[in-house]
């Protein structure tokens, strides 16, 4: 990595130093507060997860607050950021803190990377910036970066080119602010060395050692190999009533969005009087039918391409938990990918 080499150090800290994004999870740094940002940004907007992130300290303010809690209470503080297994696995690693380290992350990368949900660059995210260990915290901001700085075109979803880096990265991180360091080789991938469109490389202050620069490849770089085609489900979303109140299911235990609650749904899109004849056929007795706006929700592998109907029904079926819309809004987690369904019921109790 003849572009990532100490020579970056020293420019990265000041230019870092000089103005970086007030993010609330670098207020108070501590290994609990920067381990849950860490994993609510995982595949997140950082401005989506602020206010995800202020709700949750408020709620769950420490390991122990966490570990005690139940796990409705986490999904639902969790309902709209998507990839629900991280909330389960803060859930689990928190219980396990609590059980193992007395309730404090252990100061440790090894330990860390074995917590439930924790990779190498969360591991080393925790480390560096809550326990100020010298270690590297290589995410795709960094490894874009890098490339750059390399003038390289080896893939960088590439397992053994991400080992590489990381492992190169952890030559350089200095003894003295690893933590800062790490974080300012995210800021400069998030906000000069842009993912998408042009870098900003006349803002960059290691635009002198980027080879990527110097030979006009920015634009190219990085690297991605190629993503396989989503898989497009059809389905019809059911927004079931009976009385004032309106019927859930849990999905199944394992697979996409595994045991969160749902609007029910049926495969394809069948007309009005197919709907009938299969809601009939499971014995629910159908007074009304009305058609709802479609949505589409693209998941990382599958895209939903939904219908809606809202179903009035005479009786509740006993394979439905009711709710009312107030009892929804408080005590039910039910994905984004239903939002538009539920939309209806706003100012409903």
């Amino acid at each position: 990595m003849s572009g990532a080499t100490k020579a970056i150090v020293e420019p990265l800290l000041r230019w870092y130093d000089e103005g970086h994004r007030d993010l609330p999870w670098r207020k108070n740094a501590s290994p609990y507060r920067v381990w849950v940002s860490e994993i609510m940004l995982q595949q997140t907007r950082v401005e989506a997860v602020r206010g995800y992130f202020e709700r949750w300290m408020q709620a769950f303010p420490d390991v122990c607050s966490l570990a005690e809690a139940e796990e409705a209470q986490v999904l639902k503080l969790w309902e709209g950021l998507g990839y629900y297994s991280r909330a389960r696995n803060l859930h689990r690693a928190a219980k396990l803190v609590g059980s193992q380290y007395g309730g404090a992350l252990p100061a440790d990368f090894k330990a860390l990377l074995a917590l439930p949900g924790v990779g190498e660059y969360t591991a080393g995210a925790v480390a560096s910036i809550g326990f100020g260990l010298r270690v590297p915290a290589v995410d795709g901001n960094v490894l874009r970066v890098a490339a750059r700085l390399d003038d390289d075109f080896t893939p960088i979803t590439d397992t053994k080119y991400r080992k590489q880096i990381t492992a190169r990265f952890a030559e350089i991180v200095p003894e003295k602010r690893p933590g800062d360091f790490n974080q300012s080789l995210m800021e400069l991938g998030a906000m000069v060395c842009l993912p998408n469109g042009a870098p900003k490389c006349g803002l960059c202050p290691v635009q002198h050692l980027c080879i990527g620069f110097h030979r006009e490849h920015t634009l190219l770089l990085p690297v991605r190999a190629a993503k396989k085609a989503r898989r497009i489900e059809e389905k019809t979303v059911l927004l079931v009533r009976c009385g004032n109140e309106v019927g859930i299911c849990r999905r199944p235990s394992a697979g996409l969005l595994a045991g969160l609650w749902e609007l029910p749904s049926i495969e394809g899109k069948p007309d009005a009087a197919a709907l009938r004849k299969t809601l009939a056929s499971r014995g629910w007795q159908v007074e009304k039918l009305l058609s709802l706006r479609g949505a589409k929700h693209v998941f990382t592998h599958v895209e939903w391409h939904m219908a809606g109907c809202e179903v009035t029904l005479a009786e509740k079926p006993p394979a439905l938990t009711f709710a009312t819309p107030a009892q929804l809004r408080k005590s039910y987690a039910l994905p984004s990918a239903f939002r538009p369904f539920l939309s209806v019921l706003e100012g409903e109790e």
